[in-house]
C-alpha cells in the first residue's frame, strides 16, 4: 500500500552548465536515508506519486527532473529546442552534481524503464555512491531492446504500427524510425512537429496493452517534449556502447538490489530481466505474473514498497 501523499520540504533549481538548470526537491525526513528517484521516459519528468513508495519517516526522498523535461529548463517542448547538451553522460554528471549540492554521501537509486538504464549507468560509474538499487520495468542499453520498442512490436500491434510507420515519409519507413521521427519533431514548423509528436505518443500507448492511455499525453507541449527526448536517445542508442551495462553488471556485486518485472511487460521478449539478474551477483529478481509495464498494479507496488521498507533498515 502506498504511503500517504506528502509535499517537499525543500526544492530548487540547480545550474548544471550548458545553459541548463534542473529542478530538484526533497521530501520526507531531512535526516533520513537518502534515495534518488530516477524517472523514466526519457523525458517524462518526476511524478509526485513516486514519493509515496518511501516511508517518509525514514527516507530523505530526492526527486529531480532530468534535462529538458518537467520543471527543468530549457524545456524540450518549446517550439524550438537544442538537445546537443542532453546525453547520458550529461544526465549522470547532473546526478553527481546534485548529490554534492545536497551534501549526500550515498543514496539508494529507485528507477524504472529508462530510469533503469540511467540508474545502472550511474551505479557503474559511481559505485561507491550507491547504497542500494530498486528497479522495475527493466531495461539496459542494448540496441535490441530499443529496436523491439520501435519496430519489433509491430507484429504484435499491426494496426497501431501501420499508423506509426505511415507517420514518416515513405522513403524513410524502412529505415530508422526513431531518427525519422526525431527529424520531424525538431522541425520548427508547429504543424510538422506536433503531428509527429501525436504519432509517436500514439505508438507509445499502443505498446501498452491493458494500460489506459496516459493522461499526460493530452498536453501538446508535454507530447512534444517527451517524443523529442525519447527519439533523441533512441536514435543515438542511449549514447552508450551496445550491451555495456550487461557486460559490466558484475561490478555491482555487493550493492543490494531488487529487480521487479511484470511478466506481461514487452521487455521480456528480449530477455532483459533474466540477463540482468544473472549478470549481477546478489541481485534479487521478482517476476509478477499479472503485471505489464506499469507501477500502478497493487502487486508491483507491494514489491517496490517492500524493498524500500527493507532497505530503510540498513541505515
Amino acid at each position: 500500500m502506498l504511503y500517504p501523499e506528502i509535499e517537499p520540504y525543500a526544492h530548487g533549481m540547480l545550474d548544471v552548465g550548458d545553459g541548463h538548470e534542473i529542478y530538484w526537491e526533497t521530501c520526507g525526513n531531512p535526516g533520513g536515508k537518502p534515495a534518488l528517484v530516477v524517472h523514466g521516459g526519457p523525458g517524462s519528468g518526476c511524478s509526485a506519486n513516486v514519493r509515496r513508495f518511501f516511508d517518509p519517516a525514514r527516507y530523505r526522498i530526492v526527486l529531480a527532473d532530468q534535462r529538458g523535461c518537467g520543471r527543468s529548463t530549457p524545456y524540450a517542448g518549446a517550439p524550438v529546442a537544442d538537445l546537443s547538451a542532453n546525453t547520458t553522460d550529461h544526465l549522470v554528471a547532473d546526478f553527481e552534481r546534485l548529490r554534492t549540492h545536497l551534501g549526500i554521501e550515498k543514496w539508494l537509486l529507485f528507477g524504472g524503464s529508462w530510469g533503469s538504464v540511467l540508474s545502472l549507468t550511474y551505479a557503474l560509474r559511481h559505485t561507491g555512491r550507491v547504497s542500494e538499487i530498486v528497479l522495475m520495468g527493466l531495461a539496459t542499453d542494448r540496441y535490441v531492446e530499443i529496436e523491439m520498442l520501435i519496430r519489433g512490436l509491430g507484429a504484435y500491434f499491426p494496426d497501431g504500427f501501420a499508423r506509426f510507420r505511415d507517420g514518416v515519409p515513405e522513403s524513410e519507413r524502412d529505415g530508422d524510425l526513431s531518427a525519422a521521427y526525431h527529424r520531424l519533431l525538431m522541425d520548427p514548423d508547429p504543424a510538422v512537429h506536433h503531428r509527429a509528436a501525436d504519432g509517436w505518443c500514439a505508438w507509445e500507448d499502443a505498446m501498452l496493452p491493458g494500460v489506459p492511455p496516459s493522461d499526460v499525453f493530452e498536453e501538446p507541449a508535454y507530447r512534444l517534449c517527451f517524443a523529442r527526448l525519447v527519439t533523441h536517445y533512441f536514435s543515438n542508442r542511449a549514447f552508450l556502447p551496445d550491451g555495456e551495462i550487461l557486460r559490466e553488471a558484475g561490478k555491482l556485486a555487493g550493492i543490494p538490489a531488487v529487480l521487479a518485472q511484470g511478466v506481461l511487460d514487452t521487455s521480456n521478449l528480449v530477455g532483459t530481466p533474466w540477463l540482468l539478474h544473472h549478470a549481477w551477483p546478489g541481485s534479487e529478481l521478482v517476476m509478477l505474473d499479472d503485471v505489464g509495464h506499469t507501477v500502478s498494479a497493487a502487486s508491483m507496488q507491494d514489491v517496490l514498497i517492500g524493498a524500500t521498507d527493507r532497505f530503510a533498515l540498513r541505515g
